[in-house]
């Protein structure tokens, strides 16, 4: 059934019948297998890609990264589910390497994500230290390409052609 699961993270608007067809199963048996996957917690939601960059060009995101001192019996996940309570935060991943933690983040400008990360993340009592990489431009995301060779961007003409 992985082959279901990599249909519907390619294109979740595919209809029933669609799969059905593309997998040479029944509807009732697509159906069944998806109810499936929602209950078990495999699929945990279904959700547009946008390019945020076309819609409104002041918003910002960033990936931060976090070295965090880890609570007795309860690990890093204590303070990751803190983080992600905040409504600037999309995503939380446990990482390797020299940081602990990596968030994404979006806001209103990089002021905004500056002013959070400064009075929200900070100061958080099991963070010791933070570094932030603000996005300038998303080439490719969830596997969707947004921004191509063939479109023009104007923020990137510096010298003017």
């Amino acid at each position: 059934m992985n082959q279901l699961l990599s249909l519907l993270s390619e294109n979740a608007r595919l209809t029933v019948s669609q799969i059905a067809s593309m997998l040479n199963m029944s509807e009732k048996e697509v159906s069944e297998q998806i109810a499936r996957y929602e209950k078990e917690g495999i699929i945990r939601g279904y959700k547009a890609i946008i390019n945020w960059e076309k819609v409104d060009k002041n918003k910002a995101s960033a990936l931060i990264e976090l070295r965090v001192t880890p609570k007795r019996d309860r690990g890093f996940d204590e303070i990751a589910n803190r983080i992600m309570q905040f409504d600037e935060v999309e995503s939380v991943y446990l990482v390797s390497g020299d940081y602990d933690l990596a968030v994404k983040v979006r806001g209103k400008s990089m002021q905004d994500i500056a002013m959070f990360v400064m009075r929200r993340l900070s100061t958080l009592d099991s963070v010791l230290s933070t570094a932030t990489h603000f996005i300038l431009t998303r080439y490719k995301d969830d596997n969707v390409i947004l921004n191509s060779a063939d479109e023009q961007d104007e923020r990137r003409s510096v010298f003017g052609d």
